[in-house]
Parts: C-alpha cells; structure tokens; sequence
C-alpha cells in the first residue's frame, strides 16, 4: 500500500489537455508488480474505496459488479495516459513533434514548446507583458469548408509577435516561436456563400538562417535569403502581439 492519502488526476478527452484531478475519504492506492507473458517487468497502481455509499447509483462500477452503493469495497486499475505502438503511425507523429521542439533555435529565432496553458501563458508575459492580444483565424461558418476571397482591407498587426502552432501529440503541445523580421497581417475573407471570415497571415523577410530543406523551399523553388515567404496560419494556431 503506498498510502490512504492521495489525489488522482485523471486525463480527459478534449482538444486541449484537461485533467480532472480529485480526492476521496476512503480510498487507498497499491502499487502492484506485472510480469508480461515475455518474461518484462512492469508496475500497475491500483485504488480501491471502501466507502461508496455517496457514489450515484448509476455509477458504472456499480452495473459491472452487480452492486450497490456502501455495499462492496471497490477496486480498479489506473488507466494508462499514452499505449503507443513504436511502429505505429502515432509514435512517428510523436517522434516528430518532439524533433521539432528540442533543436536549438536558428539564428534570429526564439522558440519554445508550451505543454500547458500556464506555461503558454508564462512564455507570452515573458516577451510582451500582460497587456497582450490573443488573435486566430475566424468564420461565421466555422464548420464548413468553401472556398474563400481576398477582400480589400488587409492591415498589418505588427511586426513583433509570438506564433504558437498546435502539434500533434498525445498531449497538449504547442510550439510558440518568435522570429526576427517577421510580420503578421488579418486579411478579410468572403466565402462563396457569401458568409465573411477572417486570416491571420505571416511574412518572413529573412530566411537567410533556415534549412535548406524547409518544406517552403521546395514549395516555392527557391533558396534560403530569397524572397520573403508569406503563409495563412492554420485554424488550431494563435498569434499574439502586445497592445
């Protein structure tokens, strides 16, 4: 037994990483040795309540062991927060997020990879303070795919800003960069239906520091220290300036 005392966070599926943490009289938690049928060593932590007369009725332990509340000590495995098969395509999704975050910056460059929202949050006060605005792409039709045209009005909103990209991980991860001159601009849009939208655009003047073999590049045909390459952000990234 490793105690009587503790609190169990359990992760929850949402887009950003959500964890429901919480504690309850009468519980207490094991830790349990496993052996695999390959002979490997492995540890399993196992809670179990010896009060469940205040559980909702319908609780789904309940309907799986025949029982009702106050009447039998419950007990069960934690879940495991990542099963990931190394040879599966979400290892290599992973394998690649974590090559982007642990590179040293480029030159002109200042990167970061937020896990959390407090630790996204402590990045951007970091650089700009609290007074701070938050922008992303934006649609009075955010669910349905159309094609979209430039409008008149395009205005830059600075040429000082952190862009935060969602990566593809088991968990929340965003990778938030600065780099030197770079602008960003909205660009009003209006879709064939006729619903207006909005984009956040970025510019980067200088490329003369990234990989030759940036997926840019190879798009464009053409060289590091070329001409400037603008891109729309995705609908998951955020952009923030200072006010």
């Amino acid at each position: 037994m490793i105690g009587d005392n503790q609190i169990v966070r359990h992760k929850l599926r949402y887009a950003y990483a959500v964890f429901y943490c919480h504690s309850i009289n009468g519980t207490k938690a094991y830790t349990i040795p496993l052996e695999g049928v390959d002979g490997s060593k492995a540890k399993a932590i196992a809670v179990c309540h010896t009060d469940t007369s205040a559980w909702n009725p319908k609780h789904i332990a309940f309907q799986i062991l025949k029982v009702k509340p106050g009447g039998h000590l419950i007990c069960h495995f934690l879940n495991s927060d990542i099963i990931v098969e190394p040879s599966s395509k979400e290892a290599q999704i992973a394998k690649r997020t974590i090559e982007d975050c642990e590179p040293p910056n480029i030159r002109g460059e200042n990167k970061y990879c937020a896990t959390s929202l407090e630790s996204l949050v402590d990045f951007v006060i970091t650089k700009f303070g609290k007074k701070v605005q938050a922008l992303a792409n934006e649609a009075e039709k955010e669910n349905k795919e159309q094609k979209y045209t430039m409008l008149k009005g395009i205005k830059m909103i600075g040429d000082n800003q952190i862009v935060f990209h969602k990566q593809r991980f088991a968990y929340a991860v965003f990778y938030c960069h600065t780099i030197n001159a770079t602008k960003a601009y909205t660009i009003p849009l209006e879709g064939v239906d006729g619903s207006k939208g909005k984009a956040i655009a970025v510019c980067y003047t200088d490329t003369s520091a990234w990989n030759p073999k940036h997926i840019a590049f190879q798009i464009l045909k053409v060289k590091p220290g070329g001409p400037p390459i603008f891109h729309f952000v995705k609908s998951d990234t955020i952009v923030w300036v200072p006010n």
